[in-house]
């Protein structure tokens, strides 16, 4: 394995600064400072890798970042769809590649799992600014390689936080935009102290109105690291987290709201008061604190050896508050009365729904490199345990009930095991073998009243192989296979009795590589059994429910490059077609079983391009045009007109300006993002629902369908300067 990877890498970047800028990175990297990229060796792809994979790198993320979560900044890498709830790129946000949600792609930070171990989904609102402390990341698409946490069926993104730095330095960044958003930023490093320690640290407060009415959000985070090097030894202790305080918008607006009050109406916490009056609860919020600790130890033994071991630990504690109209209060162990006469089954009242999780575990990888061959053998043992309970805060009726009473707990504890050996070997020049075996060990339990008694244990084996043709200095072609298995999450066993998934993967695609052109071109079909497709519908707290769809698969190309077609422009375009079908897909429609035959898996678009067009008139100063264009898709599995999500094309200009100061400062940059500047009013997700109506005609059951909306942000700006020193 090449030391610098990463760099050689970089040639498959979306983005001119990223792919185009090699000499100078090369430049600023020795040799220790390839410690720190050597932490995430083991879940990195490199050119050698048979699979598709986009970098991005600290200097491309700084240009946008200046508020927005991580997804929105992903949004024009290559078959990648983004949504907020908020609508405009804050708070809750996320992300699908080739179809797959959130839930299906497997986040680590510095090799450590992030997806939550119940939900697999990833909350990039608890950790908010966290891009402020990154210092690159990779998204591998379709299964990738072998990696920790819970398998992934769309794609894994692992981000590798700051490198250190050997002189002392400062950041202080500020940006102001639509909506009253407003980020502020500090960031230090003592550099590289007695050439051995450095300790970098950042502090960032947030908010912003959101887009959707009502739809705020106060965020505040923080990130310390320490490192401490000596020779062949990288020692890494990070703490990181952040609070948010955010008012609730995952209900979305159906379309007799949106008729009826526009695309920014915000149904959470709606109720009519005894006037007849219809009021907002002001605190349906959700509130969550959550701390990351993470120790790694990095050793190169020898020319040969390496070895990374890491402990890590997160605590989260959060809840979040309903106004709830009409419910029935048994549900909530309250005894319905009797009051004049008649009986009062039923009540407005307000709930509140707490976590208190933690999770553990270690991570570890041993490389070996000599010659042609590179070997790497790592693992993974994590524990989660996550309490949960509800409490009623107030109830309206003249029912017997206490303050904070409690209705409802439950605890879960969730262990994986895994362990992996993969190895790439050169054979006579021009053929690179690859191979990577998994084994996953997986023990839920659970006693709520939700998902029932669920003691579930699965053991997955996950092999993986391809090879990769050196054609020449320039070009490469590769071939590759990936077996993937994967569990059900807490919302599946909510909805019933779930099948693990179970996932093939083949891939095949060329790279051409000069200091003028990059293009990646890759195609794949994932066949799967039991996949778990999302169904459209909404839990009773909004979150996505899914379904096994029985067989199904996903057949793409994907063609992105980089091109300098003048010595002051670069075009950077990307282009994503597919077919993505369930096969004879049954379900229940007007009252009986219907095989529907092969149908379109929901949220899963046949056509996704980005084109990123960027002109540099002058030294340090740099405008992009971003457009991105996502063709319709259904919300359901049935492609019923009701729960399709028309085609939509937006269009961003990026202007960033950084000058050189000589006193002071070390530079000023300058930052400007305007958004959707045509004023689209456009939806990039929304949800379905389906209902058996048996008493509008006598005898007869039929299917009534509705769907809801997440409106995005129609235009809007956002700005923002950074002082560095």
């Amino acid at each position: 394995m090449k030391l610098n990877f990463l760099l050689t890498a970089a040639g498959v970047c979306l983005l001119p600064a990223t792919v185009l800028a090699q000499n100078e990175v090369a430049k600023d990297t020795t040799s220790n400072e390839v410690l720190d990229e050597l932490l995430i060796s083991a879940v990195r792809a490199d050119q050698k890798t048979p699979m598709a994979y986009s970098n991005l790198t600290k200097k491309e993320l700084a240009k946008r970042n200046l508020g927005q979560d991580i997804p929105t900044l992903m949004n024009f890498m290559t078959s990648v769809v983004t949504t907020t709830d908020a609508g405009n790129g804050v708070g809750y946000s996320g992300i699908r590649v080739r179809g797959s949600d959130a839930t299906r792609v497997n986040v680590t930070v510095n090799g450590i799992p992030y997806n939550d171990s119940e939900s697999h989904g990833t909350f990039w609102v608890n950790i908010p600014d966290f891009v402020s402390s990154v210092e690159n990341l990779q998204l591998q698409r379709g299964v990738g390689t072998s990696t920790n946490g819970s398998g992934a069926f769309g794609a894994s993104l692992n981000l590798l936080t700051d490198a250190y730095s050997y002189k002392s330095n400062g950041e202080i960044s500020n940006s102001f935009g639509s909506f009253n958003t407003r980020k502020h930023t500090v960031k230090f490093s003592t550099g590289l102290m007695n050439d051995s320690f450095e300790l970098n640290g950042r502090l960032s407060n947030m908010h912003s109105d959101g887009y959707i009415d009502r739809a705020s959000a106060d965020l505040k985070s923080y990130f310390l690291q320490g490192t401490f090097l000596d020779g062949k030894t990288l020692i890494k202790g990070l703490a990181f987290g952040g609070t948010q305080k955010t008012y609730q918008a995952w209900n979305g607006v159906e379309q007799a709201d949106l008729d009826k009050h526009g695309r920014r109406y915000n149904t959470a916490g709606r109720y009519i008061d005894d006037n007849g009056i219809e009021r907002y609860y002001d605190n349906e919020t959700d509130n969550y604190l959550q701390n990351h600790y993470q120790l790694h130890w990095n050793q190169r033994w020898n020319e040969y050896w390496t070895t990374n071991i890491a402990l890590h630990y997160t605590t989260g504690y959060g809840y979040y508050e309903n106004y709830k109209s009409g419910e029935d209060v048994t549900e909530y162990g309250l005894t319905p009365v009797t009051v004049n006469g008649t009986l009062v089954d039923e009540s407005d009242l307000i709930r509140r729904k707490i976590l208190d999780n933690n999770f553990y575990g270690f991570t570890f990888s041993t490389t070996y490199k000599k010659n042609n061959l590179d070997v790497i053998l790592g693992g993974a043992g994590n524990k989660y345990e996550g309490d949960h309970k509800g409490t009623i805060q107030w109830v309206k009726e003249p029912l017997a009930y206490q303050y904070d009473q409690e209705y409802y707990k439950d605890f879960s504890a969730k262990t994986d095991l895994n362990t992996f050996l993969k190895a790439t070997y050169t054979l006579a020049e021009k053929f690179i073998l690859f191979g990577d075996l998994q084994y996953r060990n997986v023990t839920y339990k659970a006693n709520g009243n939700d998902t029932g008694m669920v003691n579930d244990k699965f053991h997955f084996f996950n092999p993986k192989a391809g090879v990769t043709y050196l054609m020449n200095e320039n070009s490469n072609l590769y071939f590759s296979y990936a077996r993937a298995n994967r569990e059900p999450n807490r919302n599946d066993y909510e909805a019933g009795s779930p099948k693990p998934e179970e996932l093939n993967d083949f891939e095949l695609g060329w790279r051409y590589n000069t200091t003028q052109t990059k293009i990646n071109v890759n195609a794949y079909y994932m066949r799967y059994k039991n996949q778990l497709v999302l169904t459209g519908a909404l839990n009773d707290v909004g979150a996505p429910m899914r379904e096994n769809s029985g067989d199904s698969y996903r057949l793409g190309l994907e063609i992105d490059a980089a091109v300098r077609i003048h010595p002051k422009v670069v075009w950077n375009p990307s282009l994503t077609i597919s077919r993505n079908q369930n096969i004879d897909y049954i379900t229940h429609f007007d009252g009986a079983l219907q095989n529907l035959g092969n149908t379109a898996i929901s949220f899963s678009p046949d056509f996704i391009a980005s084109n990123i067009l960027t002109y540099e008139p002058v030294r340090g100063l740099q405008m992009s045009l971003l457009t991105k264009f996502v063709g319709k898709q259904f919300m359901g599995n049935t492609e019923s007109e009701a729960s399709k999500l028309d085609s939509y094309i937006t269009n961003d200009i990026s202007i960033n300006y950084d000058v050189a100061v000589k006193k002071w400062f070390k530079s000023i940059s300058f930052n400007l993002l305007l958004n959707n500047i045509f004023d689209v009013k456009y939806i990039s997700n929304g949800y379905y629902y389906t209902y058996d109506d048996t008493w509008s005609t006598p005898n007869t059951t039929t299917t009534i369908e509705g769907a809801g909306y997440y409106p995005q942000a129609q235009f809007n700006l956002l700005g923002g300067i950074t002082l560095k020193f």
